[in-house]
């Protein structure tokens, strides 16, 4: 016996990731089970607690056997071994997948309710369960932390057979297992106790995590920069715009909103401040003039508007502390489309391109060209969007990433959907931009 329960497994395995203390890591469990054991990994490294939610695709007739899994963001492993083993057919196999599929989709509600992921992009994704035997699972939890953009993926058990680095070291870049006992003969029998976790205690240890996040962070760190109100002329064309650069910025994003918008909406400056607080200068700017906006002219023409970002962009080295820095552009909406088109132009001077409830359609033949990484935020309930994203996402040729927001809509109104963009397009740009800012605007 190693461990009295899926606590004490917790403790113990927490003990062998303290090198990751201090880092920005976020520790997923692997519900239900591994939850409770996650619980206590993030404890110890003062980390934000979230779930990974996985389905097992179990043999028919021996359901507890694992022909593979699936997950989040379309992840699916398949061990085509034991599917021919099994003589499992296509038919059979796609409609145990497609079953799975929707008991996945409940459970994402379950435990997630209406609230966005917590962001793992550019971050240190530590996945957690209470043992690993076949391994499948584990695999497909890896690959949804891949696809929502982890910069590393650390899996984490309390036990595992003896040759689990084997059959998993080409999906994490690191395994940590506390004990692997010869012979294995299975997860439970290493546990005192080992009943099953209710869903109602994966609730509760998601709650407890995030009571203790909120406890733990002071309310009044990192406030935003002082921004002050700035005049671009572009020829004949003056735009109005909202300026700020902190002392050691790792970088400036231009946030070009909705042709639409303007740079007084609380949610767009709440949106820039989020991005200051991560340590980044932002310049938010109206790309129409109040004329322009009052009689709708220009506000679809996706060329016009590429030109001013482009020309805010020029403005803007020309500035104090933003000679030398990396260059973000945000766009939202039609601003999302003149972000895409200017990043197309040969010799864009920008490093990374987020775009929010976009229209890249308005750019599809310009797509291609695109050379800047490229992250696409979508609202889960704007399904036309999405589609338009998806198809988008296919026709890039750069480093790009669809995010996929549950719950939000077209505008992210909903309660912390518009955070969880923020949170997005944040890690995104300190992915690409911080390391390199800071080295170029240093100097030689």
């Amino acid at each position: 016996m190693l461990f009295d329960d899926r606590i004490d497994a917790g403790r113990q395995l927490a003990g062998q990731l303290t090198h990751l203390r201090g880092q920005d890591v976020v520790v997923l469990g692997l519900p239900r089970g591994g939850v409770p054991v996650a619980l206590q990994v993030a404890r110890a490294l003062g980390a934000p607690l979230d779930v990974i939610i996985v389905r097992k695709l179990g043999v028919p007739f021996q359901p507890e056997l694992a022909m593979g899994a699936i997950g989040e963001e379309g992840a699916r492993v398949v061990d085509a071994r034991t599917v021919r083993l099994a003589r499992v057919g296509r038919p059979e196999l796609a409609a145990i997948e497609e079953r799975e599929r929707a008991e996945l989709a409940r459970r994402v509600r379950r435990y997630r309710g209406d609230r966005p992921p917590v962001p793992v992009a550019g971050r240190t994704a530590v996945l957690v369960d209470d043992g690993v035997a076949t391994g499948a699972s584990a695999r497909a939890a890896c690959l949804v932390a891949r696809a929502r953009g982890a910069q590393r993926v650390v899996l984490a058990v309390p036990v595992a057979p003896m040759d689990w680095t084997r059959r998993l070291n080409d999906t994490a870049d690191e395994l940590v297992c506390v004990a692997t006992p010869r012979p294995f003969e299975g997860i439970g029998k290493w546990y005192r106790d080992f009943s099953p976790t209710p869903h109602a205690e994966v609730v509760a240890c998601l709650e407890a995590g995030r009571a203790e996040r909120k406890t733990a962070d002071p309310p009044d760190a990192d406030p935003p920069t002082p921004d002050h109100e700035v005049e671009i002329h572009l020829g004949s064309v003056s735009l109005a715009g909202r300026f700020a650069v902190p002392a050691d910025a790792a970088g400036v994003v231009v946030l070009a909103h909705d042709s639409g918008s303007s740079r007084h909406s609380p949610r767009n400056r709440a949106f820039a401040a989020t991005l200051q607080r991560a340590g980044f200068g932002t310049l938010l700017f109206d790309l129409l003039t109040p004329d322009e906006v009052q009689h709708r002219a220009t506000g679809s023409d996706a060329g016009l508007l590429a030109e001013r970002i482009t020309g805010v962009t020029r403005w803007l080295r020309a500035q104090p502390g933003a000679a030398g820095a990396r260059i973000g552009w945000f766009g939202a909406g039609t601003g999302a489309a003149a972000a895409l088109w200017a990043a197309a132009e040969p010799g864009a001077d920008v490093d990374a391109v987020v775009s929010r409830g976009g229209r890249p359609d308005l750019a599809t033949a310009r797509l291609a060209y695109v050379r800047a990484p490229t992250l696409l935020v979508v609202g889960g309930r704007d399904v036309v969007v999405v589609d338009l994203n998806r198809r988008a996402a296919r026709l890039l040729r750069c480093p790009r990433r669809l995010a996929v927001v549950p719950g939000a809509s077209h505008l992210f109104e909903e309660p912390g959907t518009l955070d969880a963009a923020a949170g997005l397009a944040a890690d995104w740009f300190a992915q690409h931009l911080a390391t390199a800012a800071r080295r170029t605007m240093a100097g030689p």
